[in-house]
């Protein structure tokens, strides 16, 4: 449905968006991340044909955006960070205004009535857009982006200003229209877009740095297994805490065990890291089931969206696994960061030996 290929944006020398590639299926939810400046705004604002790029190609539903941007921009309903309001007119004007300007085909008034009761809008929709809260806005905003039924939704932002209730029915919205919409959400909000995306790509310094699921991505950034489990055993003395993490460590593959705080009367949790690759929670449940102990909780530790996203954007020295030619990617701040380093080592050796010859060359001049 979205196909992104070779994709460069330049404003004069800088390099905004470097050479990124990636596709989209109808039915996908894709969550589109990047910190400030990394050039994630620049690639949405080419996905609608706001800008044009330097080189490479966009197609959308198989059109190419900037060879026919009138007929590819009639199979995408986009939602801006600041919806693009008429805020001196009512809900309705506004609505049938967007119907006439986007030249849509269905029955007006239907139609029209549908997309207010899908964005909860019918209450307010005689009613004047100025006067409007930001959470209304935003649904109203959203509203305008599906006039038409487009094909591909592009939201920037879509729960900005909303509160706990209504960004969980926007959610809810947006995982309904993902079923029949190919969906391009962007979002600072990181527990949103793991809750509703299918897929996540990270952009970072132009380039895009991670694509996969949350899951996918934090295996590529490390093989750490760790997790939190809660037994119930025979725990009166530490004697009985050791027997059973002697009985846990027996089944191999564990870096690390140790008993954690008491966290229900005689209950304690263990701290547990397995060797990388390997997930012990099945054979960890038979030596429980064997020694009559009952596992109470188990949780793992894996690397939240919060942590893959720090590390890949701030650089920790992570390399990103590239599945396609089997090559590693090094962060790119990081290898930036190496780079300045050895620049700089090699600007304080020049100046050493700079140092040195001009100490040689005046013990020289002292000797003559």
């Amino acid at each position: 449905m979205i196909e992104v290929k070779n994709l460069t944006k330049h404003y004069g020398d800088k390099k905004a968006v470097d050479n990124i590639s990636f596709k989209v299926e109808k039915g996908q939810i894709l969550g589109f991340l990047g910190p400030n400046g990394a050039g994630k705004s620049t690639t949405m604002n080419m996905l609608t044909g706001y800008i044009s790029s330097t080189s490479g190609q966009i197609l959308i539903n198989d059109i190419d955006i900037f060879e026919d941007p009138i007929k590819a921009k009639k199979n995408i309903g986009y939602l801006p960070e600041i919806p693009p309001l008429y805020v001196d007119m009512t809900v309705m004007e506004y609505l049938d205004f967007m119907f006439d300007l986007k030249k849509c085909k269905l029955k007006r008034k239907a139609h029209l009535k549908d997309i207010c009761a899908l964005c909860k809008i019918t209450d307010v929709s005689n009613r004047i857009i100025k006067n409007l809260s930001k959470g209304y806005r935003q649904r109203v905003g959203l509203a305008q982006a599906l006039i038409g039924n487009p094909p591909v939704l592009i939201l920037d932002e879509p729960t900005v200003g909303l509160d706990p209730k209504q960004i969980i029915e926007i959610r809810t919205l947006i995982k309904k229209l993902g079923k029949s919409h190919t969906v391009i959400l962007s979002s600072h909000i990181l527990s949103e877009i793991q809750a509703v995306c299918d897929r996540i790509i990270i952009i970072n310094k132009g380039v895009v740095a991670a694509d996969g699921t949350a899951d996918e991505i934090a295996k590529n950034i490390t093989d750490e297994h760790k997790m939190t489990v809660r037994i119930e055993g025979d725990t009166k003395t530490a004697a009985d805490k050791e027997k059973i993490i002697s009985a846990i460590k027996a089944i191999g593959g564990i870096k690390y065990i140790r008993a954690d705080m008491e966290r229900e009367k005689g209950i304690y949790d263990y701290d547990i890291e397995a060797e990388p690759g390997m997930d012990i929670r099945r054979e960890l449940n038979r030596v429980c089931s064997e020694n009559g102990w009952n596992i109470l909780m188990l949780q793992l530790s894996d690397l939240t969206l919060e942590d893959i996203f720090l590390k890949i954007t701030v650089g920790e020295g992570i390399v990103i696994k590239n599945e396609d030619n089997d090559e590693n990617i090094e962060n790119p701040q990081q290898a930036e960061a190496e780079a300045d380093a050895e620049a700089e080592n090699g600007n304080d050796d020049a100046e050493k030996e700079a140092d040195e010859a001009s100490d040689e060359s005046e013990n020289n001049g002292g000797n003559d």
